[in-house]
């Protein structure tokens, strides 16, 4: 039963991703349209999210390693199904080794302890796996609060919610292995990687705006770079940036 939704998944994700596609992400379809949506993330970036990633960056060191340790192991979870219908499974095998060291012998993932034998998996996610297919990006457009994306990734976001185990244990309510959560937990880990990343990239975010002639087209440039590199499994020139798509 399990195999079989996964395939007829798998069909659907290709057939409307192939069909919303034919455009490339730089011929920007809703560009009039995404811009004040841009300005209006901005302005909540400067009046919300800096100033939270502001203090929690003041947070001691241990308390903020651990946190993004511990929402680092949960994302791993989204990364194994994905891994596996990439048919990458030397990967696979490093989420999973990854996720159960880290699980139990690093107290829930606070701690990194896989890192430190060597495992370092890949995160992926659905829009990662169709363009692993070669389902191209489609047109390139900036959502409310979740930022930039491109038709394949914004369906991938979706995607991921039917995917993910952490997803299906707390906002699809369902039971895995007598674990279960809510939405509440959900959200607060997505909110907590949010705040994350925006602390590691303080000074990435203050120079590429403050350099930038039009900081729309250059966070535009580094949105869909970074996801290249992801879906071609290489560190490019984004390292600096950590995980953009969070």
């Amino acid at each position: 039963m399990i195999s079989k939704k996964i395939s007829i998944f798998a069909f659907c994700a290709l057939f409307i991703t192939n069909i919303c596609s034919n455009a490339y992400a730089t011929e920007e379809c809703f560009e009039n349209l995404s811009r004040p949506v841009f300005k209006f993330n901005m302005a909540f970036d400067d009046i919300v999210l800096e100033p939270i990633a502001k203090g929690y960056n003041k947070l001691p060191k241990p308390i903020k390693i651990g946190t993004s340790n511990f929402t680092s192991n949960i994302s791993t979870l989204l990364s194994i199904p994905n891994n596996l219908l990439q048919g990458n499974f030397n990967q696979l095998g490093q989420s999973v080794g990854s996720f159960l060291i880290n699980t139990s012998v690093g107290i829930f993932g606070i701690f990194n302890p896989a890192e430190k034998i060597g495992l370092t998996p890949h995160k992926e996610d659905v829009g990662q796996t169709l363009g692993s297919y070669g389902i191209g990006s489609g047109c390139y457009f900036v959502l409310p609060i979740l930022g930039p994306t491109t038709v394949r990734d914004s369906f991938g976001l979706l995607a991921d919610s039917f995917v993910d185990p952490f997803a299906h244990i707390t906002i699809r309510e369902k039971e895995l292995f007598s674990i279960s959560g809510n939405d509440l937990d959900y959200f607060s880990v997505k909110g907590t990687t949010a705040i994350d990343f925006r602390a590691d990239n303080i000074v990435n975010f203050d120079s590429l705006e403050k350099n930038s002639l039009d900081l729309y087209s250059s966070i535009k440039s580094v949105y869909l770079q970074d996801r290249e590199n992801k879906i071609n499994n290489s560190s490019g020139d984004q390292d600096d940036w950590g995980n953009l798509d969070n």
